[in-house]
C-alpha cells in the first residue's frame, strides 16, 4: 500500500513537471508588422476591381463584429483605418494624404475641397483639430503660390582668396 501511494504521488509530481513545463516555454505568435499590411492595402487599391471586391467581403460581415474588431485594435490601427478609409473616398478626382493633423484633402473638381478626418468609435478631435475645423469652418482658407527664386549660391561665397 505505501509503495503504491509513492508510485502515485511521484506520478503526479511527473506530471506536473510536464505541466508547468510547458505552461512556461516560450511560444512563437507571429503577427503581422502594420507596413506589411499597409502595403497589401496599397496595391489592393490599384484596382477598382479589387475595391468593389473588398468592400462585397466587408458588407457580409456582421455590423457588431467589425464594430468589435476596430474598437479592440486601438491606436495602431488608426493608420489602418485611414487606409480603409480610402474605399469611401473614391468620389474624390485627387486625393492627398496627410496624416497630421488632417487624415486627407479630397478634391472634386466640379464642386470643391473637402478636408477629411477618419475617426472611428467615440468620435474626439484633438486641438489641433478643432482649431484646423474652426478656420476652415470660418473660410480663412488661402490659395498661396510660392515662388521661390534661384539661389546663385556659388556666386555670393566669399572663399576668402
Amino acid at each position: 500500500m505505501e509503495t503504491l501511494l509513492i508510485v502515485l504521488v511521484s506520478i503526479l509530481l511527473v506530471l506536473l513537471i510536464v505541466v508547468l513545463v510547458l505552461l512556461l516555454r516560450p511560444r512563437r505568435v507571429e503577427v503581422p508588422a502594420i507596413e506589411d499590411l499597409e502595403s497589401k492595402l496599397r496595391f489592393a487599391l490599384a484596382s477598382a476591381d479589387s475595391v468593389k471586391q473588398v468592400l462585397e467581403i466587408l458588407e457580409d460581415l456582421p455590423g457588431d463584429l467589425l464594430q468589435s474588431i476596430t474598437r479592440s485594435l486601438g491606436k495602431r490601427t488608426g493608420k489602418l483605418n485611414e487606409l480603409m478609409a480610402t474605399f469611401e473616398l473614391t468620389k474624390y478626382d485627387r486625393l492627398f494624404y496627410l496624416g497630421d493633423p488632417i487624415d486627407f484633402v479630397g478634391i472634386k473638381y466640379d464642386e470643391g475641397i473637402d478636408f477629411i478626418e477618419v475617426k472611428t468609435g467615440r468620435f474626439r478631435l484633438t486641438e489641433d483639430e478643432k482649431k484646423l475645423r474652426e478656420l476652415i469652418e470660418d473660410g480663412r482658407v488661402n490659395y498661396v503660390p510660392l515662388l521661390v527664386e534661384r539661389i546663385g549660391i556659388a556666386e555670393e561665397v566669399d572663399t576668402g582668396e
